[in-house]
């Protein structure tokens, strides 16, 4: 086979570019070619015989999208020469000429038709006029303001059109973007956005920033583009080389485009500067809590067998790589993804596809009207396809309801060894049931969550056509066999790592069915089901942490054994059992005495654990994250067995090299007191666990949790239920316990949040 391999390789075709190559010229080494597009069409007079296109190093500015069609198939390598840096660009360049504007502010004219909406002075990113000025030291958004569009503000600015308003999601579930279009007779700003999430519950009231503002270009860094009067402002950084300067801006949405392609290859490049995408990121994706904008700078549409091997994706203003409806086959190895918009690497099917498919979180079918076939109704949708050896990181910089790896209607995509960390949301979110088949392990997960909340690590939904039927109370445990119609094939999550100091390390939330969880170590967040079917969770180890039963569906057939836990169990809610089988855990509760005794506490909580144990799992060397127990641990006699713990992440040498690895251990979090009550006639706390916060749908610890309400109380004649959050009493916030009870009575309304919404109760 090697020698077949070999003599294919000795009969390729091999072309060269060069930037000061020709696209007349043959593109023999002497007399190499100039663009990829001129490579591309080289290429195709060679159709059934292997051909390879090496580029000298050098910078590729691309006029526009090179797309590669069907007519480009082939065995078609495109590679960088062996130790070179060759960089696709979507940017243009000009050499300004400065001259003073005010105080440290310089201006320049721009050539004719210049156009930015990011800006790289010298190879750097400047940041575009905004209040509050950016500081990468504030965790949400760099830097936000409560009054970024007061009216006091906004009648400082003469003419705030072309400018951006963000925000993040009221509930921190993402964020919102709007393009300021100017201001009304009344000095008002008139705007134009808000679609880009799919749970519409308005923007944050003090998490926002504008951006594109002239008056605010105050700040080293800061840039300004004055469209009318093609005229470029700059308050340069300290040090910047003003001299010899070379300005940047990307004008492509896109560098690569793979459509109806088949066995293409792309090696070795360093792609770079597209335009951001925010503003087009509006289509829902199911009933998750996502929209999208369907595009990335490399994008693949109705391809098959084409790789990305050995490349680096940086500042990209949208999605890195997007897969868009029925591509096969596809590989994406050895890649560094950093400094993106949106999305690292999106996977994402045509809703077509999808049997009885609904799009928005509160849509609702019956089982009479849904069509109650198997699996999907077309086959557009990407299948077997690979992220492997990636090293995904800062994603999401613009949009927020993002993730490094994406996976929304697919089926069978494997995610294997990929180091992923400092993102804004989840680092792997698989966005409903439809197809299953998906594959992650290996991977290296952490510092996720860090703009949003109520996530994790690892997120998924299961929001598929069965989930909340009118006419089927899955809450009773009627019709489980539903869930398997879309997940037609077991998700697995096996020998990962985990950690989110935000959230849970893994998430199953709405509906999630059918996963297969083994040998994962969670070190943080602990793990998470909600209401779903068919889980098995067998063999992690939750340090710190916990099992999470979260909502929960009667009959889910779940099962959660051989794993080792650090706490109790942190249940929501008194349903129970939480599935078929929950038994032969082990509670890491070190005593100073060899051995383990039966663990009463679990047993307790879930009612069943009857085989499980409490001691000292005697952990090799838990400081420098080694969780494996040692010979003759009590953790083998509840079944656990160890798995390795060197393997994590990314395995290239060159990779590894540059990888990050998480924080072991954790600092002991301060306690918020419960402080349980009764307030008339219903027993109240305090929001405590991020748990409790998730189960109610809030984003914040906002308002008092009630837990239950005595029959006949004044309570229960106000009309409150469990679950209720009470946020305002007569209109004066209620932020604890301690607070409600100062309220001896109601007289006007109680502003509740109930379902997952504001609700009123007006006193009778």
């Amino acid at each position: 086979m090697l020698a077949c391999s070999l003599l294919a390789m000795t009969h390729a075709v091999h072309l060269h570019v060069s930037d000061r190559g020709n696209d007349l010229n043959s593109g023999q080494a002497s007399r190499p070619l100039k663009t990829f597009d001129g490579a591309r069409l080289a290429a195709r007079k060679y159709q059934g015989r292997p051909v390879i296109v090496e580029f000298e190093a050098g910078m590729y500015r691309l006029k526009h999208p090179v797309v590669f069609s069907e007519k480009d198939s082939g065995n078609v390598t495109y590679r960088s020469q062996a130790g070179t840096e060759v960089i696709l660009s979507g940017s243009s360049e000009f050499r300004p000429q400065w001259t003073p504007y005010k105080g440290k502010i310089l201006k320049c004219v721009t050539p004719k038709g210049f156009e930015a909406d990011q800006l790289f002075v010298n190879g750097e990113k400047q940041t575009l006029a905004r209040y509050p000025n950016a500081n990468p030291a504030i965790r949400i958004l760099q830097g936000y303001a409560k009054d970024a569009i007061s009216p006091e503000r906004i009648a400082k600015w003469k003419d705030p059109s072309g400018g951006y308003l963000h925000a993040m999601h009221a509930l921190m579930w993402g964020d919102f973007h709007y393009r300021i279009l100017g201001k009304d007779s009344a000095g008002a700003l008139r705007m134009e956005g808000g679609w880009q999430n799919n749970r519409q519950s308005g923007m944050h009231d003090e998490y926002r920033f504008v951006e594109g503002i002239f008056e605010e270009l105050d700040a080293p860094g800061e840039w300004f583009l004055d469209r009318k009067s093609h005229t470029l402002y700059l308050y340069p950084r300290p040090g910047t080389d003003l001299k010899n300067c070379v300005v940047e801006a990307p004008t492509l949405r896109s560098l690569i485009d793979f459509r109806g392609s088949k066995g293409l290859k792309l090696q070795g490049f360093r792609f770079q500067h597209t335009t951001r995408t925010f503003m087009d990121n509006r289509e829902p994706l199911l009933r998750s809590d996502w929209t999208i904008y369907r595009g990335g700078a490399i994008l693949f549409d109705h391809a098959e067998g084409c790789e990305i091997t050995d490349s680096r994706l940086e500042e990209l203003g949208g999605n890195a790589i997007f897969v868009d409806g029925k591509n096969r086959n596809l590989a994406i190895r050895r890649c560094v993804i950093q400094d993106v918009g949106a999305n690292g690497v999106a996977f994402v099917g045509s809703p077509k596809a999808v049997r009885s498919p609904l799009f928005e979180y509160n849509q609702r079918q019956s089982l009479a009207q849904m069509d109650k076939a198997v699996g999907p109704k077309t086959d557009d949708y990407p299948v077997d396809c690979l992220v492997e050896d990636c090293l995904i990181t800062r994603t999401g910089v613009v949009e927020k309801q993002t993730a490094p790896v994406e996976i929304s209607m697919s089926r069978r995509i494997t995610v294997r060894h990929c180091s992923i960390y400092h993102v804004p949301r989840a680092g792997i979110n698989i966005g409903d049931g439809c197809w299953g088949g998906h594959v992650i392990e290996g991977c290296d997960v952490f510092d996720t969550v860090l703009e949003t909340g109520d996530h994790g690590s690892f997120n998924s939904w299961g929001r598929d056509r069965y989930w909340s039927l009118t006419d089927v109370d899955m809450n009773k445990g009627e019709h489980p066999e539903l869930a398997n119609l879309d997940v037609v094939e077991p998700i697995v999550l096996r020998n990962n790592r985990w950690r989110c100091d935000h959230g849970w390390d893994i998430d199953l939330d709405d509906g999630s069915s059918r996963y297969v969880i083994q040998n994962n170590l969670c070190l943080s967040g602990g793990l998470k089901n909600r209401e779903g079917f068919d889980r098995r969770v067998e063999n992690n180890i939750l340090v710190d942490n916990s099992f999470h039963p979260h909502v929960w569906f009667l009959n889910s057939g779940d099962v959660f054994r051989h794993n080792i836990v650090f706490t109790p169990y942190r249940p929501i809610g008194d349903r129970k059992p939480w599935g078929k089988l929950v038994d032969q855990n082990f509670l890491q509760m070190p005593s100073g005495q060899a051995g383990a005794t039966p663990a009463h506490v679990l047993a307790d909580q879930s009612g069943g654990d009857a085989h499980s144990l409490v001691g000292d799992a005697e952990f090799v060397n838990p400081a420098k994250g080694d969780f494996r127990v040692r010979p003759g641990s009590p953790a083998f006699s509840v079944g656990f067995k160890n798995f390795e713990m060197d393997s994590f992440g990314v395995r290239p040498t060159d990779l590894r090299a540059i990888a990050r690895t998480p924080r072991i251990g954790n600092e002991i979090p301060t306690a918020v007191d419960a402080d349980e009550s009764f307030w008339l006639g219903a027993k109240v706390k305090n929001l405590v666990d991020p748990g409790e916060i998730s189960a109610v749908g809030l984003g914040e610890r906002l308002g008092v949790l009630v837990s239950a309400v005595e029959p006949g109380s004044e309570a229960e004649q106000l009309g409150l239920i469990p679950l209720d959050v009470i946020r305002a009493v007569d209109g004066m916030p209620v932020r604890s316990a301690k607070t409600l009870r100062g309220f001896s009575k109601v007289r006007r309304s109680l502003t509740l949040w109930r379902q997952q919404r504001p609700f009123d109760l007006r006193a009778r």
